[in-house]
């Protein structure tokens, strides 16, 4: 009884789980999201935009709160896409855009003099 116990367990335990599917629900307009349709295409396409955007506009459009918002600008665009990120206030809010596309501050060349 015991041997069969064991082994039940051991062929019950090793048998593999099956894989979860992963389903795309169609948007409100019947097609599938895709990968341009994305939360960070939004914003990334709010911030090139030559008025740029601010942080509320960023949470408005895709339900984040402030310090995702925030998270996502420093992480993402800053340091994983290397994008120059500015802001100015204007009008009493701050706007963010993107610069210019091209190297980070940390990875453009520094003078020889500061170079150890």
């Amino acid at each position: 009884m015991a041997a069969s116990a064991i082994k039940k367990l051991t062929s019950t335990s090793t048998t593999p789980a099956p894989a979860a599917k992963v389903a795309q629900k169609p948007a409100a307009n019947g097609k599938i999201n895709s990968a341009s349709d994305s939360k960070q295409s939004r914003v990334i396409a709010m911030l090139q935009a030559p008025a740029g955007a601010t942080i509320a506009g960023m949470m408005k459009a895709t339900g984040w709160q402030q310090h995702s918002v925030r998270g996502f600008l420093a992480g993402v665009v800053r340091k994983r896409l290397k994008l120059r990120l500015a802001s100015e206030k204007v009008d009493g809010n701050r706007m963010y855009r993107i610069a210019s596309v091209g190297k980070a501050k940390s990875e453009r060349r520094r003078s020889k003099t500061r170079s150890r």
